[in-house]
């Protein structure tokens, strides 16, 4: 870009009208611009999130068509909130415009009109130190409340505009505080400068680590789940999300890359080509590079692009040239210095002309939209038109997968009458007969999310492509591990929603013991609350059966004799906790059992309440710590103790039970004497849990068993042919697997088992295979034909065969668990969250110890 053309405000504005009405621009009263406000000019600093709030809170204050809506605080106690911006009538009549928009989309009842206002959502700064969003949110809501502009006013007479100005404020502001902190007096534009390299974690990411543009499909994080009522709440017809990529990169826009999902229609498609090609208007006229159709494809559900598009919106990526790397100035490979001011003035002019082509557009926009959601409603496309699945696979799983559905705005209930049917079992692979019976979850397609559910239950979606930009599988049967089938017949659920049959169990008057079964992460969070409360626990290595009723591997045990401080409050402490957490406990009056181990027996040992630390810091990767971290902190609520990488030679390892290693470089960190520490700590009763990239780290140490799997066969059998040049990459995706879903063979009679069968699906990222482990435990195989749903390369599938997943290594008299496979990926493999509880509670509890 020009850094001449656009260095201010006021010629952005001017700048981007020329090429619509040239038209002088009315004074604006007490509305101050943001330059005004804020004592700067937009690119001459990066703008912290509360001075961003208090502008856009004046705007809001001076301009009566710009409304406010709070929806939230991050973590870190920011504040989330969108402006409402449209014409003063539209302002006037807002409650009746988003009503009339529900109705267009089958969301709420009565007659829609379908000459109706435009709802275009742009959503800035995700990525938080994808930092220049934000600052063009500003002069945007500027332009946007500017009456006095005839050409913007006339947009909104069509459009209503919903505009985040920062999606991440938390991540945004690691970034800016970084950079505030690190400038001089004048920017370096020099790439070797500390200003260029921000630190360890970066600000990418939210609070806890994670990328809130994976999100949008699973509301694992507090700033996507107190958005997602808020889009439901309008439904607009096309949301931008706002990005940034590297420097040296021209900015990109609409259309996106193959793959394309199926799901998304012609339509959609051919609305993104009419707002690139008015994008490309200005960028041809102004003289700035930008490209397409590349990179940036429309297939995973969770970004912001593909979400919202799956729930009949038109969603785009922009991606302008910057990043963490750009700062308020840098020198590209060709020479040119990319400013701040550059920046702004690309995420500016298409936000405009975004809006600018919707109320170009606005009568053919509404009436497609009301036709895709009509089209859901009466006639889905897809061959599967009803999803069952059922609650005898496991009632808690199937209630945390009703909250997903509630909050995705899926509509599901109970099937009421036996039917059988014809249809795909998700376990076993095959078509056949499906037997629906009472109280199956039935999710239909025919309905206006119809296109959403479709895409987040499908077995297996059609790659056009297999260049995708991230994972290629996530059907929620294999997320959540539940029996479930998917039908080619239509079945409409005759009673709303699902719950789960209550079961009172704690009758006996005096109980000698409580039992809770151990199936789900439910059950997890229940043992976890126990230990807090200080109530001891036992659980059980083998099956017993106990008044009338067998009780398998994994079952907490607590019992009155080791809690006799909690006195009479016992069992209110049990029951209440139980009630909390859904769970149903049984009451006992003896600790004999009819068949099986009885609770004084070795094979039922105390259960430890575990010292957890997770070595954090540079060495990891922030995505794995931060998953782990808000796995402890959010959803297991159980304490954990992150500690510095930098401190783990100094680290008293003998605090801790439990020590957790993410993925990451560990190289620099774990030396030839610390892994000697290590080992020595897990021989004298220590157990170490290794992540995906740890565990590849400890593979072929000294002192760990793992072992990379070497398939020598097949590197002779590989060809020795000339190969093109403009197929590199798909020649390296063949070798790769960068996420799809395997199923892996459990021994369900190892604790880190325990609450499975033999059969756990696996979503795979990585290629590498590993041998089974010699004279110790393989947990979690792959074997032949495992792969289930997404793409792998096809050079990866023969060397993955007999390959181990999950592993447990006996050392002395503590143990190595490695999980090669992350149970916890992204906060949503909900399945894997009580294989990793296993690893942390279960494991290595072999030996009773007295109270």
């Amino acid at each position: 870009m020009n850094t001449a053309k656009m260095p201010t405000i006021s010629t952005f504005h001017s700048a981007f009208l020329c090429l619509l009405v040239a038209v002088p621009t009315a004074a604006h009263g007490q509305l101050l611009s943001p330059s005004e406000f804020l004592g700067y000019e937009l690119g001459d600093r990066f703008t912290p999130h509360h001075r961003v709030v208090a502008y856009v809170k004046h705007v809001a204050s001076e301009a009566t068509h710009v409304q406010l809506e709070r929806y939230g605080m991050t973590h870190e106690g920011r504040l989330l909130f969108y402006a409402v911006i449209s014409s003063p009538d539209n302002m006037s009549r807002l409650h009746d415009v988003r009503t009339n928009n529900l109705r267009l989309a089958g969301l709420a009842d009565g007659p829609a009109d379908e000459n109706a206002p435009v709802i275009v959502w742009l959503s800035y700064n995700v990525h938080g130190n994808e930092s220049v969003s934000t600052e063009a949110a500003m002069a945007t809501i500027y332009d946007l409340a500017d009456l006095g502009n005839d050409q913007v006013s006339g947009w909104l007479d069509d459009v209503v505009v919903i505009l985040d100005p920062c999606v991440n404020p938390d991540g945004r502001d690691r970034y800016v505080h970084f950079y505030n902190r690190t400038v001089g007096r004048h920017a370096d534009v020099s790439p070797a400068a500390r200003e260029h390299d921000e630190p360890w974690p970066g600000g990418r990411t939210n609070h806890y680590y994670f990328d809130l543009n994976r999100d949008w499909a699973w509301g694992t994080q507090l700033e996507t789940r107190q958005r997602l009522p808020h889009y439901n709440r309008w439904m607009p017809h096309i949301h931008v999300d706002f990005h940034e990529q590297g420097v040296d990169q021209p900015y990109y826009f609409a259309p996106a890359a193959e793959p394309y999902h199926d799901a998304i229609t012609p339509w959609q498609r051919e609305l993104q080509q009419l707002i690139g090609r008015n994008h490309a208007r200005y960028f041809d006229e102004y003289g700035w590079l930008f490209f397409t159709r590349q990179i940036f494809d429309l297939f995973y559900p969770g970004y912001g692009d593909t979400w919202p598009t799956f729930n009949g919106a038109v969603g785009m990526t922009y991606e302008q040239a910057g990043s963490g790397r750009a700062g308020l100035g840098i020198i590209t490979t060709e020479g040119d210095t990319l400013t701040l001011a550059d920046r702004i003035a690309g995420h500016y002019t298409t936000g405009l002309s975004s809006i600018e082509t919707a109320a170009a557009h606005k009568g053919r926009i509404t009436r497609e939209f009301a036709d895709y959601h009509r089209n859901a409603r009466t006639a889905p496309e897809g061959r599967w038109r009803t999803f069952v699945v059922k609650p005898s696979s496991n009632p808690d799983k199937l209630v945390t997968l009703a909250r997903h559905l509630d909050m995705q705005g899926i509509t599901y209930g109970q099937a009421t009458q036996s039917h059988r049917s014809e249809g795909f079992s998700y376990m076993a692979r095959t078509m056949g007969h499906v037997d629906v019976n009472p109280g199956d979850m039935i999710v239909s397609a025919f309905q206006s999310k119809g296109v959403l559910a479709r895409v987040l239950f499908e077995p297996e979606a059609a790659l056009s492509d297999s260049l995708s930009y991230d994972i290629t599988a996530w059907a929620l049967p294999y997320v959540y591990g539940l029996e479930a089938y998917a039908l080619t017949e239509r079945i409409d659920p005759g009673e709303p929603g699902w719950t789960a049959t209550a079961e009172d169990a704690m009758k006996v008057d005096r109980p000698a013991a409580w039992l809770a079964e151990w199936k789900s992460f439910k059950d997890a969070q229940f043992l976890a609350a126990l230990l807090q409360a200080g109530v001891r626990l036992r659980f059980t290595e083998e099956p017993f059966v106990i008044d009338n009723r067998t009780y398998e591997r994994g079952t907490l045990i607590v019992t009155r004799t080791g809690n006799e401080r909690h006195g009479n409050r016992l069992h209110d402490v049990v029951q209440s906790l139980a009630t909390l957490h859904g769970q149903t406990v049984h009451a006992v009056s003896s600790t004999h059992v009819a068949d099986g181990v009885d609770f004084g027996s070795s094979d039922v040992p105390y259960l430890k309440k575990p010292r957890v630390a997770v070595i954090a810091g540079s060495t990891a990767n922030p995505y794995s710590l931060g998953e782990v971290w808000h796995y402890f902190d959010e959803q297991l609520a159980y304490p954990v103790t992150l500690v510095n990488s930098d401190a783990a030679a100094s680290l008293y390892l003998y605090d801790f039970d439990v020590i957790i290693l993410p993925s990451g470089s560990w190289g620099d960190v774990l030396s030839e004497k610390l892994l000697q520490s290590l080992t020595g700590w897990v021989k004298s009763g220590g157990r170490l849990i290794a992540l995906e990239g740890a565990a590849r780290f400890l593979a072929g140490k000294d002192g760990f068993a793992l072992k990379k799997k070497e398939d020598d066969d097949e590197k002779k059998d590989e060809k020795n042919e000339v190969e093109s040049y403009a197929e590199r990459e798909r020649r390296s995706i063949s070798e790769s697997v960068s996420g799809a879903i395997f199923r892996a063979h459990l021994d369900s009679t190892h604790p880190l088992a325990f609450g499975y069968d033999s059969t756990y699906f696996t979503l795979k990222r990585n290629e590498t295979a590993f041998s089974f482990l010699d004279d110790h435990w393989n947990v979690g195989v792959l074997k032949k034909d495992a792969r289930i749903s997404g793409f792998a390369g096809s050079k990866t599938l023969q060397p993955l065969e007999n390959s181990l997943v999950f592993g447990v290594e006996d050392a002395g008299r503590g143990e190595i668990v490695y999980l090669l496979d992350n149970p916890i990926f992204r906060g949503f493999w909900y399945n894997g969250h009580l294989l990793l509880a296993n690893a942390v509670f279960l494991v290595g509890q072999r030996t009773p110890a007295a109270f």
